[in-house]
């Protein structure tokens, strides 16, 4: 054969050229498409000894996905505290995507020590819902019916646990419809706050948002997808909430609705006794009158009542400018009253009425009205403003403590009396509410009295500060509370609660540890879901 010509030479390395181009293309991971299962996987992020499991991971048909690369966040939360890498994000989209995950994993058995941790709008505090070397399924991802409204005698909606709770507001809005029961702050997901209880100012007189569900759906520590309510599967139903994930995972929630108001009047007043600031507080719970009561202790803080103004008038505005709150320790009483506009007269007279009977600083009535909703989600836009200054996403060391009603006294004095001298690092809620609104059949722990307050001390920590307002001097803050509280037998309990040993998590739960052991054997023996709470090993 004769030497090919220049043309077929040209032609014949254009080819092979072509040919390399595609071999290079296709062996290229695909780092755009999050749901391809031909991920490769990282041998950085996965540990020695679970590789083999990792990978056989990939053997399971999803509708979502897995993610081994660039997985950093899922080892951040709000708290900023804690950061454990786990070896994949699971995309589910779908509840058997989870099920099944589980499923696999617990098919393993004892070759396995992959954990899997559900990760909703991650505003854990501690590392909750990490997973270290295990699986964090991003809830978010999630997919499923849309959010279903049922109006009639007993209105409901039935919800996904990946859904926040602020779009769940504004689709019951449309049927003159809301919960009963919330959490300040509503851009969280309806699974998280379920797990540990989701408290406000409704609580009192509503029970927390766990005392609101009539039905979930779960996939539990073994797989398996139930749908439990106080007639079906009862044990798990009461298990799951305030059950920090340790039996399941929520995906799917019937939630409690009743008419939705229209406007709130909104109302501060201030106190310089804690004596009468917590007698009125309780007064008020018990009379039922008003929807939501909350409160604030404000230690050392110039110009308050000014940076109300831009949100509240004054009741006399002369009185108000004269008031002096820097060096001094003061209580909020932050009360509202729904209403619709037709109501409105005699909504003003009931409050006129039930302000007469109280003994804050008259100086300091500061009142506003504004809509339902611009009321419920007014966290979210201090949230607005502090990431506009780069004051979001920085370490927030949060105690929350539930304080038996005989002690609160005692409590106030040593704390806001001499282990804090001042409240700059975040605001102090301070708050009754009555136990018998809240359900002892689940898992959430409360004092044992019937009435307890929350006392949250929601601090921000400076990134790199040594100072007041540093990492360290506000968890060293917490420890003295701590310590204050167990020296002094207070019976109290942390809500949100955090512990590095068992023995500690068998203290906070006393008689109900071993119904919680027993749950814990049934519904996830293999110790596989919610690592990040330290409460079990995995086995």
């Amino acid at each position: 054969m004769g030497l090919p010509s220049s043309a077929s030479r040209r032609q014949n390395n254009l080819l092979f050229l072509v040919f390399i181009m595609i071999l290079f293309f296709h062996s290229i991971p695909d780092k755009i498409n999050l749901c391809s299962n031909q991920s490769s996987v990282s041998p950085s992020v996965i540990p020695y000894k679970s590789s083999s499991n990792i990978s056989s991971l990939e053997t399971l048909k999803l509708d979502g996905c897995f993610s081994f690369d660039n997985i950093d966040y899922a080892a951040k939360d709000f708290g900023d505290m804690y950061h454990f890498l786990p070896s994949a994000v699971l995309h589910p989209k779908s509840v058997s995507d989870i099920s099944n995950t589980i499923k696999h994993i617990f098919k393993m058995g004892s070759t396995s020590q992959l954990t899997v941790a559900a990760r909703g709008h991650s505003h854990s505090l501690q590392g909750q819902a990490q997973a270290h070397q295990g699986i964090v399924i991003n809830m978010e991802s999630l997919q499923g019916p849309e959010m279903q409204v049922h109006t009639g005698e007993l209105p409901y909606v039935d919800a996904s646990g990946s859904e926040l709770w602020i779009n769940i507001l504004h689709e019951t809005l449309k049927y003159g419809l809301a919960p009963k029961s919330w959490t300040d702050y509503l851009h969280l997901t309806v699974g998280g706050t379920l797990s540990n209880a989701g408290i406000s100012g409704q609580a009192f007189k509503h029970g927390p948002q766990i005392n609101n569900i009539y039905q979930l759906e779960v996939v539990t520590g073994k797989g398996e997808v139930v749908t439990c309510s106080e007639k079906q599967n009862a044990d798990l139903f009461y298990g799951v909430l305030g059950g920090l994930g340790q039996f399941g995972i929520i995906t799917r929630a019937r939630i409690s609705l009743e008419p939705a108001p229209k406007t709130v009047k909104w109302i501060r007043a201030l106190y310089d006794e804690f004596s009468k600031f917590s007698k009125d507080q309780e007064h008020l719970i018990s009379k039922n009158s008003f929807d939501y009561i909350e409160g604030l202790v404000i230690i050392n803080r110039t110009g308050l009542l000014n940076n109300w103004r831009s949100s509240f008038k004054p009741k006399d505005p002369l009185q108000a400018s004269q008031f002096i709150s820097e060096g001094k320790t003061l209580y909020c009483l932050e009360i509202a009253k729904y209403f619709n506009p037709n109501e409105s007269d005699a909504m003003n007279q009931e409050t006129e009425s039930l302000l007469s009977d109280l003994s804050y600083i008259p100086s300091t009535l500061f009142l506003s009205e504004v809509s339902y909703v611009e009321f419920l989600d007014r966290v979210h836009q201090s949230e607005i403003k502090l990431q506009a200054k780069g004051l979001w996403e920085i370490p927030h060391p949060w105690l929350n403590l539930l304080i038996p009603k005989n002690k609160i006294f005692e409590f106030a004095q040593e704390v806001f009396g001499n282990i804090l001298t001042d409240s700059s690092n975040g605001p102090i809620l301070i708050y009754p509410v009555n136990k018998s609104k809240w359900d002892n059949r689940t898992s959430l722990i409360t004092p044992e009295e019937d009435t307890f307050y929350l006392v949250a001390f929601l601090s921000s920590a400076m990134p790199s500060s040594t100072g007041r307002d540093g990492l360290f001097h506000i968890l060293a803050q917490n420890q003295r509370i701590l310590g204050f509280c167990s020296s002094t037998s207070l019976g109290a309990k942390q809500y949100l609660p955090h512990y590095s040993t068992q023995e500690e998590w068998q203290a906070h739960f006393g008689p109900k540890w071993e119904v919680f052991v027993l749950r814990k054997s049934t519904y996830d023996p293999m110790a596989i879901l919610a690592p990040g709470h330290r409460i079990f090993r995995r086995k």
